[in-house]
């Protein structure tokens, strides 16, 4: 099966799948509070909460790119199935947590075992994928995480309906038995052994094999790359800053209870991000085929539809400005989500891919960090949607770093 033209395909579905369930454990935690507290008293605080959710971010950060290394070094098929089997497990285990402090080390553990995923998984479609389909693949992948994003919400309903510990473990289960079915199904590419210097087949036996922490050095010496983590890092602020607070913006600005904003907000995200994505790809992957950047423009359009959108979002109160604002900011920061790994691949080697999507991943979860105790702040002050509209003037500098400085000369950088 691995060798049939439609195998790279049924690999972005297998990983598809993968990404669902990589957002689906995190985000479901974030609607159960409710139904959590009245057995475990310590999350009545939201103190409290908040560090549950915060220990997650910031070991997951943290472990990016150590990830991303590993990945570069070992069999990413094995890494994937193990992350996955490791992150369900213990989504599993939190449906007979008794205690705060056992939850907090569950969520500290699914920090290591899920930021193991995205570097290798995005790498490994990078090289099955090349400069006609990659772009797409890589969109496509993308949506995976959204629609996981979505449906961690129904964490909640299933905790309502029967209880909590039964919603941590019925999604828990299911990762374990997919990670399962992975086992037979999903292979390493034949580019991994070059990269890797793995024994895919006996022709690569031979090949040097790269040292763990060779690609930092490498990616850090390498200025392209310094302006690649930059301009990842700056649209990543109102990019968690959607994610964490626009239910709160949409309730302010347009005077409408939570129970009406938040599910307004996320679905209207999503539904956004997902064609974004999808065009994206598709437009990236044509672009390049007549024009060496055109996965930089491709980013470039996305980031600038974010750009008036912040400002909309930030300043609108009418139902039409607030909606159509998130609806452009989706469909641009979708764009910009297909392209990231696609342009990477076209300064750096297949052999650091892995360790340095790991960097980028952390860059962006620390400015999600960042805004997310920023807003929090502004929201207080009552300044929430001023700050908002202000990250505009942030990332028009990016995209000026961006389109200035982005000159590839080839669709896939081959040399170490």
């Amino acid at each position: 099966m691995k060798n049939t033209k439609y195998y790279p395909w049924l690999v972005v579905g297998l990983l598809w799948v993968v990404a669902l369930l990589n957002y689906m454990d995190r985000q479901m935690l974030s609607t159960m509070r409710p139904s959590m507290e009245a057995d475990i008293q310590e999350l009545q605080s939201a103190a409290n909460f908040g560090h549950l959710m915060a220990i997650f971010l910031w070991i997951y950060g943290f472990m990016s790119p150590i990830a991303g290394s590993i990945a570069d070094k070992f069999s990413r098929k094995w890494l994937i199935v193990g992350s996955l089997f490791v992150w369900s497990a213990v989504t599993f285990a939190m449906g007979y947590a008794t205690t705060f402090s056992q939850l907090m080390w569950l969520r500290g553990i699914m920090g290591v075992s899920e930021a193991l995923y995205i570097p290798a998984g995005l790498s490994l479609i990078a090289d099955y994928h090349k400069d006609k389909t990659r772009s797409l693949a890589i969109g496509i992948h993308m949506t995976g995480l959204y629609m996981g994003q979505a449906l961690g919400g129904f964490g909640a309903t299933l905790a309502e309906a029967f209880t909590w510990h039964t919603a941590f473990r019925s999604f828990g289960l299911v990762g374990v038995v997919y990670a399962v079915i992975l086992l037979f199904f999903l292979h390493e590419s034949k580019e991994s052994a070059r990269t890797t210097g793995g024994n895919t087949n006996s022709n690569n036996a031979s090949v040097k094999k790269v040292p763990v922490f060779k690609g930092l050095s490498v990616l850090l010496s390498n200025i392209a790359f310094w302006v690649i983590l930059f301009y990842f890092a700056v649209p990543s602020l109102p990019g968690w800053a959607t994610k964490n607070w626009l239910p709160t913006l949409f309730a302010q600005n347009l005077d409408i209870p939570m129970s009406s904003a938040g599910p307004l907000s996320t679905i209207t995200i999503a539904a956004s991000s997902f064609i974004g994505v999808i065009f994206g790809g598709l437009l990236s992957d044509r672009w390049v085929q007549k024009n060496i950047r055109g996965r930089v423009y491709t980013s470039a359009i996305g980031i600038a539809l974010t750009i008036p959108s912040l400002l909309l979002l930030g300043f609108g109160s009418s139902l039409f400005h607030v909606v159509g604002a998130a609806l452009c900011f989706g469909l641009g920061f979708g764009m910009f989500d297909a392209n990231n790994m696609p342009i990477l691949c076209q300064f750096v080697s297949a052999k650091y891919r892995a360790t340095a999507y790991g960097l980028m991943n952390m860059v962006g979860v620390f400015s999600g960090a960042f805004i997310t105790d920023y807003l929090g702040q502004s929201t207080d002050e009552g300044n929430l949607g001023h700050d908002f509209a202000m990250l505009a003037g942030i990332v028009g500098i990016a995209l000026i770093v961006q389109l200035y400085f982005l000159r590839p000369k080839v669709n896939d950088f081959t040399d170490s």
